[in-house]
């Protein structure tokens, strides 16, 4: 997530060779192309570049294994590349999420992508075409958007997207209200609704509640969590401060109850927020009731100053993504490796578990190489039956987490010879047919299952 210099003004639009091409885009030398590939776990391992890690980061030496000319078995999961898009802009896309909001197969699949100062929206189509559908550009060309969510407006109905990254300000986008812009081209752009500046610093993650649309999650820099009301306006809550992050915080995720928060940093830290308390349901239900021009006051945030849970005995190094499966937590560091782990000992439940209670219990390690710079991400499929991982050369890993030991999920390896950078973010359909992965070259690429 490095800074990198602003591209110059252009309009939204794809790369040079789509130039003169119809909106629907399709890449012939991928859909024709036989020599993309789907492997096993015991794919070799190429050396790893020095020149691709970040200088600030610390990497870890990567040793071969034991066991190489051992017969691998059959993945049960397959993906087939079917087609791959490159942004104009020319900088590293940070971050990509599938909209959730389709129920039936006829309807079209839509996806984010975010980069540079740059917001894009596509439609996945059959045959593995993709369709550039609008596109938002920052009007300040040094912002450098790191992520983005969906959700939608609860008294409109209609689809909404909240995106932030360097500059911390928090944007919310409607794709449905388009603005036409006409200058010497005819292109279209999203309508920006409503921006929050609550952040000191850059913002990392945006996540929302699962049963309320209108909450958000957002994860910053300034070594805070901070809970948001999209509806009114408001800021309902700050995680942080005695007890909370010493460092810049970089992902977070809601369980699948909205009761608690799982939050990770580059202090080495995983921390659980029990957001089920009755000052933050307070908060939460006066937010809602909230108008700020009948107030001559603002609204009173709640701060969270003490986590429910806290512990440095997981990770040795930056922990950069973070997400729940079930009542058991996957975290990930620059250490090539998964974790799934739980508070306590097997036999606490997520309920009994207090600030007095310190001790982990690591239930398994998902192995991967030559993923040992920080901020790449994974993603989980909603049903959390399939769980995707880019690394910094162009592979992914897919595991079938459709098994009741996690001991037993089983590895796919995704390469095609021309994905060679590095993967930042994955996301998957709701039933993980459909895998969008995007690269540090703008480059982003759609994996369909074929098994």
């Amino acid at each position: 997530m490095e800074d990198s210099e602003s591209p110059a003004t252009k309009k939204p639009k794809l790369s040079e060779q789509s130039e003169g091409k119809s909106d629907v885009l399709e890449d012939e030398s991928v859909k024709n192309d036989s020599d993309w590939e789907e492997s096993c776990s015991t794919t070799s391992t190429p050396t790893v570049d020095d020149n691709i890690s970040r200088s600030d980061t610390p990497t870890n030496v990567f040793r071969k294994g034991r066991g190489k000319n051992r017969k691998a078995k059959k993945a049960k999961l397959a993906y087939k590349c079917t087609n791959y898009v490159k942004e104009d802009h020319g900088q590293p896309l940070f971050g990509v999420q599938i909209c959730p909001f389709y129920y039936k197969e006829s309807q079209a699949i839509i996806f984010a992508t975010v980069g540079s100062n740059r917001v894009t929206i596509y439609e996945c189509h059959k045959e593995g075409k993709i369709k550039l559908l609008q596109s938002y550009c920052d009007a300040n060309m040094e912002e450098n958007f790191y992520t983005c969510a969906w959700t939608y407006d609860e008294v409109a109905r209609q689809p909404l997207i909240a995106v932030a990254g360097l500059r911390g300000v928090i944007r919310i986008i409607s794709p449905v209200s388009m603005q036409c812009i006409k200058f010497l081209t005819y292109t279209y752009c999203l309508q920006h609704v409503k921006h929050y500046t609550g952040h000191g610093h850059s913002v990392n993650e945006l996540k929302f509640h699962p049963s309320k649309p209108s909450i958000m999650l957002s994860v910053s820099k300034d070594h805070s969590l901070r809970l948001w009301n999209i509806q009114t306006d408001t800021l309902v809550a700050i995680f942080g401060g005695v007890e909370g992050h010493r460092d810049e915080v970089l992902s977070a995720d809601f369980n699948a109850e909205g009761t608690r928060v799982v939050s990770c940093g580059m202090d080495h830290s995983l921390k659980i927020w029990n957001i089920n308390k009755e000052d933050i349901n307070k908060a939460i239900q006066d937010s809602y009731a909230y108008n700020a021009s009948k107030n001559d006051k603002p609204f009173k945030t709640t701060k969270i100053h003490y986590p429910e849970f806290s512990t440095r005995d997981i990770h040795r190094n930056y922990v950069d993504c973070v997400r729940w499966l079930g009542d058991l937590v996957l975290s990930k560091s620059c250490e090539n490796c998964i974790v799934c782990w739980k508070p306590g000992t097997i036999f606490n439940r997520l309920e009994d578990i207090t600030p007095s209670i310190s001790n982990v219990t690591v239930l398994h390690k998902f192995q991967y190489h030559q993923c040992d710079i920080w901020y790449m991400r994974f993603s989980i499929d909603y049903w959390q039956k399939v769980l995707a991982l880019g690394n910094q050369v162009g592979r992914l890993f897919v595991w079938d987490l459709g098994v009741e030991d996690p001991v037993k999920a089983r590895l796919s390896t995704l390469t095609h010879p021309k994905c060679t950078s590095a993967i930042r973010q994955t996301s998957m359909t709701r039933d993980g047919n459909l895998l969008i992965s995007v690269c540090d070259d703008g480059t982003l690429w759609r994996w369909d299952r074929t098994k």
